[in-house]
């Protein structure tokens, strides 16, 4: 493992979601409520103390980026109650971001998405977990290709009134960001990303770049691999060359990975989870790797090769 004493988010660069400026390595809570596959109903909860000196670490590290959401909670935890207790009162330099749009029952079933209507319950639930009286940013995480104009329509309202600061879009088609941005301004899309992602999601990052919004990608730590619903991330034609670049440097596979995704551009932040203290340095220690153009064009080859194959 790095050295902690040399491990520091801002290595990664920084980037400006709105007002706000962050350092482009940030912190995602999904895995913070419980141990093992996350986001099931029989998730094993955390140990709490863990949980909340992983937050509270990450922050001493640098991190100024928190994603989370109030469906992020197993039968004893909830990654919001836990980044309440961690780290309020909040510093003025960190921005939390969470996600509306999906809602679980309190055994953890997925439940339909929420109508327009009911976004504004999901907003109020997620500043009462959080003990906020506004939210920094939050992400309408769409399903499939349906117009989002109604809902994303409604968040824009809570944002006129004050509730929310900013807002982006997650888990969209390319024809999504345009639609959302003729409503409101958008500061980020979050989709998943990683090497071995196909073309169109290339594109859309590119995109995003020209116009000066943020891409996040989610589950850029395992690529294509995770997309597919697989474990582990080495299973795709991608994993060799990885693990090539990683040995080259001394470092893990993950830390390539998310290297690699800063890499792609400056707009382009990560936002790495995980429960474990010593993952949480690993990951943020990427945030200093720099690749060479060798290394990168290794990576490249392989990306797209597992990209188009899919």
């Amino acid at each position: 493992m790095t050295s902690p004493i040399s491990i520091n988010a801002a290595a990664s660069g920084t980037w400006r979601l709105g007002d706000l400026t962050v350092n482009r390595l940030g912190f995602g809570a999904m895995r913070l409520p419980q141990r093992g596959p996350a986001l099931v109903a029989d998730a094993v909860p955390r140990d709490r103390d863990q949980a909340i000196g992983v937050l509270r670490r990450a922050v001493e590290l640098g991190v100024n980026h928190i994603d989370t959401a109030a469906f992020y909670f197993s039968s004893r935890r909830s990654a919001n109650e836990l980044i309440n207790r961690a780290l309020a009162p909040y510093s003025d330099d960190l921005l939390i971001a969470t996600k509306v749009g999906p809602a679980r029952g309190p055994s953890g079933d997925w439940l339909k998405h929420a109508t327009p209507d009911q976004l504004r319950g999901q907003v109020e639930e997620n500043l009462r977990q959080l003990g906020r009286d506004h939210l920094d940013l939050v992400n309408l995480r769409i399903l499939g290709s349906a117009s989002l104009a109604e809902r994303f329509g409604a968040l824009a309202e809570l944002r006129q009134a004050g509730l929310i600061r900013h807002l982006g879009i997650s888990n969209i088609q390319p024809h999504h960001l345009a639609e959302a941005q003729a409503i409101a301004p958008v500061v980020c899309v979050q989709n998943a990303y990683g090497i071995g992602a196909q073309p169109e999601q290339d594109e859309l990052l590119r995109v995003c770049g020209e116009q000066g919004v943020a891409f996040v990608p989610f589950y850029s730590l395992s690529g294509k691999a995770r997309e597919a619903g697989l474990r582990g991330g080495e299973d795709g034609a991608e994993g060799s060359e990885v693990l090539a670049v990683a040995r080259a440097h001394g470092v893990s596979t993950a830390q390539v990975r998310l290297a690699w995704t800063l890499h792609r551009g400056p707009h382009v932040l990560a936002i790495p989870g995980t429960g474990d203290p010593e993952h949480l340095a690993d990951n943020v220690a990427a945030g200093a790797l720099r690749l060479s153009a060798a290394d990168l064009a290794v990576l490249e080859a392989a990306h797209r090769r597992a990209g188009s194959a899919g």
